[in-house]
């Protein structure tokens, strides 16, 4: 393996059409992967390999690739101090309904390369990746892309980084030009101009004094760049002070890096991944600045016996611990796991333990990734990417470790699904097919949730958007050959509960012999909110009041049970309860008749009983929603989103374009697109994303209770 210093391991995320895909393409091109570059719209795209993904123009599932990087070079060319930097990159979708593939490669990243349109700035999915970002604690360089595009503006885009996302955002380079004009970039740490020749596809460049009617504005911000990483060195900061002509350009470096990994600032670099320019700035900006795998904390997971915190180190004579972040079916390899490794040292044909199943698996195989080619290797090392070949049941999540040295990492975190569709096999011969198909589906997505309706047979899909739904279900068609009619998107509602009831349930039944007894004295209502606060990604809160033994103790896990099952399928409509807090204060129990069994049917019959009395509610997923549109439509736009019950939240200019911005129930929203491209002549655009659960309005609620109470079948 290579020295870990010189790993980088790092993704691009974005917003749709801001360029992650083709600026990934450029640095393929620029490492010598690639002798071509492919381009999106062509369906060539070295990362975009699924058939929907060519043909629709879009990512929809992250592909990593590996590469190597000479940094540092004079004009593009190696130097005797040039070293190899080795990269591991994930391109990540742009589509809020693929959010998930963004949040597990942020979970296993050292760095992001956040990149910015030019022309839309800081758009709704650039908030989300960022909250992301955030989560993880993840450093990132800003990359705003598109300068060649009519409506570019560099120093708007970062001003929005600062306002919008509350990030120090530091430009390192100025653009010269822009639009048609757009050139190359001032670099203010060298105070030096790049221009890139576009006869080699960017691959080499000159380098020219600073543009005469620039310096002014370079000079003041460079003076902006110095101070904002001056606190990082306190030589830097005297320095500043006395003669800034002093600095040296490693002095910054160094201090940019420190203030970058630190998550205190955020470098703004610019260019046109299109056009072939700038990209190769910002591969040296990534060895420059981001960090490697030793640069970041220490991983921490949990002792699972002790539940203590303990530390992995990223060195490979550290006991192994990995993390399993996707599962992917290949049609000739099989089932592959992509995984992380933080310590340690695994060699092909050996054993790992899956503490989350307690079973030990065999990696037969180990493979590197190139979109969706492997590459076999003999063995992977602290601080690496792979994917492994030959495990029974790896899950998205699972901390892969020495059976002699058990530790559980921190899983990821996993959106709820907002929308439901139902389907059912066309034939005869698609019924067990569509079952494996799904199974393999669910194993891949953790965000695909499925269901059978006991009342009408049909099998439920749940996910994070109609695309998502509708590329799931076109994947059944094409990879597994499945043919399935399929029903109207349906709401994910949710239900809770607004009151906290006392009740008592007492279960008897007499068959002849041994009967069934249970008797619970309970209250029930909505969880608390500290408590919610604390075991965030948690709904179930039980509490056991009972003392001196009128349930004993070997039944309350039974009790605990039926409650927690019963949460899946609420009173009013059969939807899920949000928060439950149960808590158990007094009960009986018979000598003979009394077992486990008999108190978890006691349970959930006292939640159907109880759950009636706590007031429930229907609650409906409201998203935000921003449409983009030219200023005669604004009238028509708002006076439909109105009407759709939106709640318009503001309005914004953003170049010669309107931005409206509304929150608006889902149930509404179907459809939208194309109704805003006949009010808008297809010049408006639209995003959406989930924002929160809301109560649904009475009428709403009533259609949704009677309908769930009198359910269709699919028509074919």
């Amino acid at each position: 393996m290579a020295d870990l210093k010189f790993q980088r391991n790092f993704g691009i995320a974005a917003h749709i059409d801001a360029g992650k895909t083709t600026t990934t393409e450029r640095i393929l091109r620029y490492t010598g992967m690639i002798h071509k570059i492919g381009e999106v719209h062509d369906g060539a795209a070295t990362t975009d390999w699924m058939e929907q993904e060519k043909e629709r123009g879009i990512t929809i599932t992250s592909a990593a690739v590996s590469c190597q990087w000479n940094f540092p070079t004079v004009l593009g060319k190696p130097t005797p101090d040039t070293k190899k930097y080795y990269f591991n990159i994930i391109d990540t979708p742009g589509h809020v309904d693929f959010t998930v593939e963004v949040e597990r490669s942020m979970r296993v990243l050292d760095g992001l390369i956040a990149l910015f349109s030019a022309v839309d700035g800081v758009e709704p999915q650039s908030e989300t990746v960022w909250r992301q970002a955030n989560r993880y604690k993840v450093p990132r360089i800003g990359f705003v892309n598109k300068m060649d595009r009519a409506g570019a503006d560099f120093l708007m885009v970062v001003a929005q980084v600062k306002e919008m996302l509350g990030a120090k955002a530091v430009p390192l380079q100025l653009p010269i030009g822009a639009e048609d004009n757009f050139t190359g970039v001032v670099d203010l740490i060298k105070m030096k101009g790049i221009i890139w020749h576009m006869e080699t596809e960017g691959m080499t460049f000159d380098e020219i004094p600073v543009p005469e009617d620039m310096i002014e504005e370079a000079n003041e911000w460079r003076q902006n760049l110095i101070e904002a990483v001056a606190e990082y060195d306190d030589k830097l900061l005297e320095k500043f002070f006395d003669d800034p002509n002093t600095i040296s350009e490693e002095e910054v470096h160094e201090a940019i890096r420190k203030a970058t990994i630190d998550l205190s600032i955020v470098p703004m670099m610019c260019g046109s991944s299109f056009k072939n320019k700038g990209v190769q700035t910002a591969l040296d900006a990534v060895c420059r600045y981001l960090p490697s795998p030793i640069d970041i904390e220490d991983t921490v997971g949990t002792d699972p016996d002790s539940g203590e915190p303990i530390t992995r180190k990223a060195d490979a004579k550290a006991p192994f611990a990995a993390l399993a972040f996707k599962i992917m079916t290949d049609p000739f390899v099989g089932r592959l796991a992509f995984f992380r490794c933080y310590s340690g040292h695994l060699d092909a044909g050996s054993y790992v333990k899956n503490m989350r199943s307690g079973k030990n698996e065999r990696i037969s195989r180990i493979m590197k990734m190139f979109a969706n080619k492997q590459n076999p290797i003999d063995f992977i090392e602290a601080g690496d990417i792979a994917a492994a070949v030959g495990f029974k049941e790896i899950k998205t999540g699972d901390t892969l470790c020495d059976e002699n040295h058990p530790i559980v990492l921190e899983n990821m975190f996993i959106p709820e699904p907002v929308i439901s569709v139902a389907v059912e096999p066309k034939t005869q011969a698609d019924v067990d097919k569509m079952g494996m198909a799904i199974a393999k589906l669910v194993e891949e997505d953790p965000t695909l949730r499925v269901k059978s309706d006991e009342d009408t047979g049909q099998t439920i899909l749940s996910g994070m958007g109609e695309l998502h739904l509708e590329i799931i279900v076109d994947r059944m068609r094409r990879e597994f050959k499945v043919e399935v009619n399929q029903g109207n998107p349906q709401v994910a509602y949710k239900e809770a509960f607004t009151q906290t009831i006392e009740h008592r349930e007492v279960l008897k039944k007499q068959s002849g012999g041994r009967g069934k007894f249970a008797d619970i004295q309970f209250s029930i209502g909505p969880a608390d909110k500290e408590w919610m606060t604390e075991n965030p990604g948690k709904s179930f809160q039980f509490v056991n009041d009972i003392f001196g033994g009128s349930i004993p103790r070997e039944f309350i896990p039974a009790i605990q049970k039926g409650f927690e099952a019963s949460m899946g399928t609420g009173v009013l409509a059969a939807y899920p309860i949000v928060s439950m807090k149960v808590r158990v204060f007094d009960g009986s129990f018979h000598q003979v008749d009394s077992d486990s069994m008999s108190f978890e049917l006691c349970a959930k019959s006292g939640f159907r009983e109880a759950g009636r009395k706590a007031k429930p509610v229907l609650l409906e997923p409201i998203m935000k929603v921003e449409v983009v549109t030219p200023d005669q439509y604004m009238g028509d736009v708002t006076g439909d989103l109105n009407r759709r019950r939106g709640m318009l939240e503001g309005m914004d200019t953003r170049g010669n374009a309107q931005v409206i911005k509304a929150k608006v129930p889902l149930s509404e929203m179907f459809g939208y697109v194309t109704q805003l491209r006949s009010l808008s002549s297809g010049r408006a655009t639209s995003t959406m994303e989930f924002s929160h659960y809301n109560p649904a309005p009475n009428n709403i609620a009533e259609e949704v209770i009677a309908k769930s109470k009198g359910k269709v079948k699919i028509e074919d």
